[in-house]
């Protein structure tokens, strides 16, 4: 290499020579920060540019070191340096420049670990804010708190990483606590399954998720407000890296928040306000609901109703075949605004002095309310009902039913409780022949019997003479958290709403009704009768045969409501049985394949390769209807 020189900035030209041609301004920013901050470190080797005569003109050419040349100009164009800043050079020699360039880009650039290490120590030691580091070399701040992050990982880890027994991603893992003693006792638990979120979950199992529905509830800034130390990854997007720490304070401020939701509902003048951190289907079982009714406008709020139609008409008019954004979206807030009015709820009175609710916390992390719910002791008493016909005859002998065999003053006897039982079965017989010939009435009875205790039990007395045995269905977790529990008390709850709240119109509500809607209603009431559950006080062949039978002919898919989770299934049978899982419904050789492993593992194992594939349990399986034969395999 020749002699040393100082040349001005705006002297200074790429050459043609230099060996880089791909990605030269990758970097470009953080070099220009680094040569702002440090200087330029390593000088440029440049030669003369010569005009067609072969003489210099005062210009040079840089042919190793084009990239630093870039970063100056680039400092150079923001005026962060003068445009003819003294640059130091060396002079080319008799030195080929291609090869010049080529041997100083032959170079081994530093492993990452040293890079974050480094970080480290300008951060620990000489006491830099990750701000200005990010300043000193062109990156940005979230980046070098990364960096800082992976450089304060275990030294024997960091090791591991250096010799290449550890990939990056896990190494980046365990940058999600500070503490190396925890990080070396995972990494040292750690068998088959050394993934990355793997790590993390071990890393986490005593926090709670920033994901989860209480976190959602409370906010992760109320809960540091609180004290609560949070967890973040550096190297997660959002939420899905924040992890709370204090499990008990989380769940203190839960309370303590549902509580105070709990006072505005109670403002409402409810008898009773119950608080509980879910919703759970039996939470209300043996209560009657009540649900709102549309609420009567006053003057002022029918006024305001009929200008909102009158405009909307106009608008109709006006807009008539116009399908522009503009149209449709004048369309729609008319529409809300008169929804609003006209679909006005409000619950009666009477039923918010005898009723209650519950404050719960939402499966999603909102605010759950749930009102309209009348204890059984709470109940108004029932109005007095009339006597039957059949009794008429004893109207004016409260003890005739029942009572000895008396002489009455004109010789005449009362009747027995036999013959009362003998008359009283005939007329019941009479009563079955006449309804076998009226089907419409039998649906309607068979209805009424059915919805009585469904959606008026709790207290009431028979009202019906058809022996029916029906009840809430009452679920309880994790089964009510299912999609198929949820769906049941949703069809509920519809139903729930369009029928009387008093048991004592439903039977006219009932007749009244045409017969699709009583099929319907019919249909959903049957649904609930249904029994599979195979429990040990609880095992009739017969009924269960049945249960599958009614399966099979419904055609039932139980991969569309449950799939196999280390909750559900895996994390609780034999290690047998999840090979078996495997093997079913994957293949034979990835159920070899985690064959070796602990049950944990094996178990997370086959939730990640059982997901998407519909496989079931034997119990949970529906033998498929056979198809009917052709007439061809009928003669055969």
């Amino acid at each position: 290499m020749g002699e040393l020189l100082t040349l001005p900035l705006s002297k200074l030209s790429a050459s043609d020579a230099n060996m880089r041609k791909t990605a030269r301004d990758s970097g470009l920013e953080e070099l220009a920060a680094s040569i702002a901050a440090h200087g330029l470190l390593q000088n440029l080797t440049v030669r003369p540019v010569l005009d067609g005569q072969g003489r210099e003109t005062g210009r040079y050419e840089v042919v190793a070191g084009g990239r630093r040349l870039a970063a100056l100009k680039l400092l150079a164009q923001r005026k962060r340096l003068p445009k003819a800043a003294p640059i130091p050079c060396a002079l080319l020699g008799t030195a080929n420049a291609l090869e010049v360039s080529l041997a100083e880009n032959s170079y081994v650039p530093p492993h990452p670990a040293d890079q974050f290490e480094a970080f480290h120590r300008l951060h620990a030691a000489e006491g830099l804010p990750a701000l200005e580091i990010a300043a000193r070399f062109g990156v940005a701040e979230r980046t070098v708190k990364q960096r800082l992050k992976l450089g304060a990982v275990s030294p024997r880890l960091m090791a591991q990483y250096r010799e290449g027994l550890m990939t990056l991603e896990q190494l980046t893992a365990f940058a999600l606590t500070d503490d190396h003693a925890r990080q070396e006792q995972v990494w040292d638990d750690l068998t088959w399954n050394k993934s990355a979120d793997t790590i993390r979950r071990l890393l986490t199992q005593a926090h709670v998720p920033a994901t989860d529905r209480r976190v959602r509830f409370v906010g992760i800034a109320a809960f540091g407000a609180a004290g609560g130390p949070v967890l973040r990854d550096l190297f997660s997007a959002d939420d899905q890296g924040v992890y709370l720490e204090d499990v008990p304070l989380l769940d203190r401020l839960v309370a303590e928040k549902l509580e105070a939701e709990a006072t505005a509902v109670r403002a409402e003048g409810w008898r009773w306000v119950a608080v509980h951190p879910e919703f759970a289907y039996g939470l209300a079982a043996g209560l009657r609901r009540v649900y709102p009714v549309p609420a009567p406008l006053d003057a002022d709020e029918q006024a305001a109703l009929d200008a909102l139609e009158r405009e909307y008409e106009a608008l109709s008019t006006r807009l008539e075949g116009d399908v522009s954004t503009e149209a449709d979206t004048a369309f729609q807030e008319l529409e809300a605004r008169i929804a609003a009015l006209r679909d006005r709820e409000a619950y009666d009175p009477d039923d918010i002095a005898r009723g209650g609710a519950f404050v719960c916390l939402g499966a999603d992390g909102a605010l759950r309310v749930e009102r309209g719910f009348i204890r059984p002791e709470d109940e108004a008493p029932p109005e007095p009902v009339p006597e039957p016909a059949s009794f008429a005859a004893a109207r004016d002998e409260p003890e005739a039913i029942g009572a000895a065999v008396e002489e009455e003053p004109d010789g005449l006897t009362l009747l027995s409780e036999r013959l009362v039982e003998e008359l009283t079965t005939h007329r019941t017989a009479g009563l079955q022949v006449a309804l076998m010939d009226r089907p419409d009435v039998a649906l309607a009875a068979v209805v009424h019997a059915l919805a009585l205790p469904l959606f008026h039990g709790g207290g009431y007395l028979p009202q019906s003479c058809l022996r029916l045995e029906a009840a809430p269905v009452v679920f309880i977790n994790p089964v009510a958290d299912g999609s198929a529990a949820r769906a049941v008390a949703s069809r509920h709850d519809d139903w729930a709403r369009q029928l009387p709240s008093s048991p004592d119109e439903l039977w006219a509500w009932v007749a009244a009704q045409e017969t699709t809607v009583l099929a319907r209603l019919l249909a959903f009431c049957v649904a609930t009768l249904v029994h599979g559950v195979q429990a040990p006080w609880s095992h009739d062949p017969r009924r269960l045969a049945h249960a599958d039978a009614l399966a099979t002919i419904l055609d039932l898919d139980m991969s569309r409501h449950w799939s196999a989770t280390v909750d559900s299934y895996l994390g609780r049978v034999t290690k047998a049985r999840i090979v078996e899982a495997v093997g079913e419904g994957v293949s034979a050789r990835d159920a070899e394949a985690i064959s070796g492993l602990k049950k944990g593992e094996m178990a997370e194992q086959a939730e990640r390769l059982l997901a998407g594939r519909s496989w079931l349990p034997a119990l949970l399986r529906t033998v498929r209807r056979e198809p009917a034969p052709t007439l061809d395999q009928a003669a055969e």
